[in-house]
């Protein structure tokens, strides 16, 4: 989830955070559809740093460059084959599917946040001898799940 603190506008799209070598070397190149936010954290704030290319990119995408105080200092609807550099030093950049900048009203100055949501893993059963040795038990017509106590070594 992405959030324009100053204008109280929330997109509610899938975060992901690039904060290792590797991962901001990545980014989204080759990603066949771009439908989550990418926040690139960079060791350094600079224009240098901050700038991005768009080589192996299938789609046009928004990027919004923030400071250390994650103010917007410049934001560009970033199309394919090309290379930006922001008007100012940045921090973080944040890459996304297009309309996230119109959803967020950005305008330089707005100040950003974001909610990175963990990946859910999916469940996975568990061999009923697992389960051996929880009780269940029915109070007031609720069910409740209480595991025994631990049986404690005398010494």
């Amino acid at each position: 989830m992405l959030i324009n603190e100053t204008k109280n506008k929330v997109w509610h799209g899938q975060v992901k955070v690039a904060d290792t070598f590797f991962k901001r070397f990545k980014g989204l190149m080759f990603t066949p559809n771009v439908n989550y936010a990418l926040v690139f954290i960079l060791p350094a704030e600079t224009k240098a740093n901050a700038s991005i290319h768009m080589f192996f990119m299938f789609q046009s995408i928004d990027v919004i460059f923030l400071n250390s105080a994650r103010e917007v200092v410049d934001f560009k609807k970033a199309k394919p084959w090309r290379v930006y550099m922001p008007k100012e030093a940045a921090k973080y950049v944040i890459e996304g599917p297009l309309g996230i900048i119109k959803a967020l009203d950005v305008e330089i100055g707005d100040k950003l946040s974001w909610i990175v949501e963990e990946k859910k893993e999916k469940a996975v059963p568990l061999p009923s001898s697992v389960i051996n040795g929880v009780s269940f038990k029915k109070i007031n017509g609720t069910i409740s799940l209480a595991e025994p106590k631990p049986k404690l070594k005398e010494p």
